[in-house]
């Protein structure tokens, strides 16, 4: 028995990497897995481990980034294992270069892929899910699982592409929690720190595997916390982003509204450097910007 039998996962991006790690865990606790990613060899190649290993598997190469592409990837799942529980939008690509260096095409591709990426599966299954609990046989215990970074929580120099992106995608998840939740839908994210072809390219040495040892950058130890959200075991957690790395785990704790100074009428420009001042000595530093 596992924690996910008779639930089915839709994981974007799932052809390496995180992606394929988050596919082999959740067949390992029983799940029906759709490995999607646009390349569809390196899809297939992943369905075709999982069903070697005894688990259920197809292979998808649908475009996540359109409405119509989103709906033929669902088809496809219900077609196959009769319904859609648990969404893992795990996708993703960069474009990394200075701010000032950055084309028109490297911003609007990354927001495509992650933006708008983590929008049509989720629209499209979330009214799927909302459809099904309004006529009284609601799926059992949908979710999502969005893919954050802590580029996006705390910056990234070389990356405003992509930094931008992926907090959009934490205010995204919380939005959708405290909207879905009364569907009986959860929304979490994640931010993953692992071994994959995007971080092998932007620093090599940090990732590479050790000779012997723990293996901190193996994606299979993020997974497990996928797992486990994907499950029915965490339906009391949502709207939250966890950041994890190898055996590391922790809970981002976002914007949150500090110390309050209020004049009870309006502020003068020139009055403002001490207020300010006193608001920035009260708070807690910023945690530094990736690279800085």
């Amino acid at each position: 028995m596992g924690i996910c039998d008779n639930r089915t996962v839709l994981i974007t991006g799932a052809g390496g990497g995180l992606g394929r790690s988050y596919a082999l865990a959740f067949a390992a606790e029983g799940a029906n897995v759709v490995v999607n990613d646009i390349r569809a060899e390196a899809a297939q190649a992943v369905a075709d481990e999982v069903i070697a290993a005894g688990g259920h598997a197809i292979a998808d190469s649908g475009d996540i980034t359109s409405m119509a592409g989103a709906q033929k990837i669902i088809d496809a799942a219900v077609a196959a294992f009769g319904e859609v529980h648990v969404l893992v939008n795990n996708a993703g690509i960069l474009r990394d270069r200075m701010f000032l260096s950055l084309s028109e095409d490297d911003w609007d591709q990354v927001m495509k892929v992650h933006l708008k990426g983590h929008f049509c599966l989720a629209n499209l299954l979330g009214r799927r899910w909302r459809d099904a609990f309004k006529t009284g046989l609601p799926v059992d215990q949908p979710r999502i699982i969005n893919t954050s970074s802590g580029a996006g929580l705390q910056g990234s120099i070389g990356q405003s592409n992509y930094a931008a992106a992926k907090a959009g995608i934490a205010g995204l998840t919380l939005v959708q929690a405290a909207e879905m939740a009364r569907y009986g839908i959860t929304v979490n994210c994640l931010a993953p720190a692992a071994r994959t072809t995007m971080t092998e390219s932007a620093m090599p040495e940090m990732v590479k595997k050790p000779e012997s040892g723990f293996d901190v950058w193996d994606p299979l130890n993020v997974a497990s916390i996928v797992v486990w959200l994907g499950s029915t075991l965490s339906a009391a957690v949502s709207g939250r982003c966890f950041e994890a790395k190898g055996g590391e785990l922790s809970l981002a704790d976002g914007w949150r509204t500090g110390q309050i100074v209020d004049k009870g009428e309006r502020w003068l420009p020139a009055e403002l450097g001490p207020v300010v001042a006193m608001i920035i000595d009260a708070a807690p530093p910023p945690q530094k910007v990736y690279g800085s």
